[in-house]
């Protein structure tokens, strides 16, 4: 079991860390499988997710794990109880990795990733409701590896850390997904965008860095859209949102593919943990 998380609320670019993980975990012939908890979905107990799962039922971002990685997924509040599931169902899995579950500790773990955001830092280093820390700072030293999305600039850690970089420059249509188009096709002409995302104004930045000029509109983390909210013409989102919007029947919405750019180090660093504790002969 490897477990990505975090030790703050917010995102922090966890869902795009574990489709890289799981491509690299495939990449090696091992055959990875996805739990997570599912936020917002409407499911207690585990339930698997299909790539044409439900959304509100299932859980945003299972529901684009399950699109990207093509790896089977399962929901449910209780992650070890999904784990289990999962693997009844699918006994060719021989790793599995979860989105989020850090600090579910009824989950057994072989390795602990902890993303943290290289801007937002711990903040003012306090504990929840006072600051944005769901464990001390010091919990890193019991972790395996920190993923710094953004790089990180704050003390030094006591762990290997990695710095990641989401990247991405094409969009794919939500009427047509097949049909994509580079960054240069929405320069100089009116477009909007929403973000429903941990940090939206990360995805507004990224828009800029490419060079267009948008009109932004930020939404709360995991936002269940209404066809309403969203403004007519040329409407740029995040994967996260188009999994949400693409029955709305938008003509001319899009959605910008961004994959996880992070050292080729956490890969050895995870192969060599899995291998240390189930034996060398592991893939």
């Amino acid at each position: 079991m490897v477990v990505v998380g975090n030790i703050t609320v917010g995102g922090t670019g966890k869902t795009p860390l574990v489709i890289r993980l799981a491509g690299w975990l495939g990449e090696e012939g091992l055959r990875p499988g996805i739990v997570s908890r599912g936020y917002g979905g409407r499911h207690g107990s585990p339930v698997p997710v299909r790539p044409d799962s439900d959304p509100l039922e299932a859980g945003d971002e299972p529901v684009l794990l399950a699109r990207r990685t093509g790896c089977p997924v399962w929901v449910g509040r209780r992650r070890a109880e999904a784990a289990r599931q999962l693997l009844a169902f699918h006994p060719e899995v021989d790793v599995i990795l979860s989105d989020d579950g850090l600090q579910h500790y009824a989950l057994g773990r072989d390795v602990e990733v902890v993303v943290i955001d290289g801007e937002r830092g711990f903040g003012n280093g306090r504990l929840l409701p006072a600051g944005p820390l769901r464990e001390p700072v010091a919990r890193l030293e019991r972790v395996d590896a920190v993923v710094a999305h953004g790089g990180w600039h704050g003390p030094a850690l006591p762990v290997p850390r990695f710095d990641m970089q989401l990247q991405g420059r094409v969009f794919w249509s939500l009427p047509e997904p097949e049909r994509v188009a580079e960054a240069d096709a929405f320069a100089g002409r009116p477009v909007h965008a929403v973000a429903g995302i941990g940090h939206p104004g990360r995805f507004f930045a990224h828009l800029d860095a490419l060079g267009l000029e948008v009109i932004p509109r930020a939404f709360p983390d995991h936002h269940p859209y209404r066809r309403e909210e969203l403004p007519e013409g040329t409407l740029l989102m995040t994967e996260k949102d188009a999994v949400k919007c693409a029955a709305f029947g938008l003509r001319d919405a899009w959605a910008l593919r961004v994959d996880a750019e992070v050292g080729a180090g956490l890969k050895t660093l995870i192969l060599d943990r899995i291998r240390r504790r189930h034996g060398p002969e592991t893939p």
